[in-house]
């Protein structure tokens, strides 16, 4: 027997260093796959079109839509982010678990669609480092900065809403607070009550 694959969706502000603990995630376990989303943004510097996300124009983004073939999608400071149904499931049937990162309101979308989805609020320690990463990172104007944070003070209101709260301080730690809680899901009785049916053939 094998354990079954999770939903896992892990969302926070810009600048809250998510994709850097999502990656170290990715490479120290490997029963967990990444969901590439598609979205309607430029690729920034670095980034892979089918890696990274699917990078698509809003018509094709539309049609999407229309064709039911998104699991969830949402607006994000004047782009469009979904995520494509078909490889989440595929990969769910292997027996691996699908690890999103995507922003509140997908992440909502999703647990109320999947209820068993495992979700994620990443941030740091204090909300002033949100301010300071998105100027380090250099990718936005001072006024796409500014609509970040007021994004981001949003997104705070929500974090209750998520099942757990990793602090990204040190990327190396959070990525360890996410494998741990992976595990302590997958190990719960609700998820392993299939190893007990053995004794009936005893």
């Amino acid at each position: 027997m094998s354990d079954c694959g999770k939903l896992i969706v892990v969302s926070g502000p810009s600048g809250a260093g998510k994709s850097t603990v999502i990656s170290r995630v990715m490479e120290q376990d490997k029963s967990v796959v990444f969901s590439v989303s598609a979205t309607t943004r430029k690729p920034r510097e670095g980034e892979r079109d089918g890696v990274d996300y699917f990078f698509i124009d809003s018509d094709s983004f539309k049609k999407m839509i229309n064709n039911d073939e998104l699991l969830e999608h949402a607006q994000y400071v004047e782009n469009f982010y979904g995520t494509p149904k078909a490889p989440v499931q595929e990969n769910l049937n292997k027996g691996l678990s699908v690890l999103f990162d995507i922003e509140v309101q997908g992440a909502m979308q999703i647990k109320n669609i999947c209820p068993e989805a495992i979700l994620i609020f990443v941030i740091p320690s204090e909300f002033s480092q949100i301010e300071k990463r998105l100027h380090i990172r250099g990718t936005d104007s001072e006024e796409k900065i500014k609509q970040r944070i007021k994004t981001a003070k949003y997104e705070y209101s929500m974090a209750l809403s998520y099942d757990y709260i990793v602090l990204n301080d040190d990327p190396d730690s959070a990525a360890n607070e996410i494998k741990s809680i992976i595990t302590a899901e997958k190990c719960k009785a609700v998820n392993r009550q299939n190893y007990l049916t053995e004794v009936n053939s005893l």
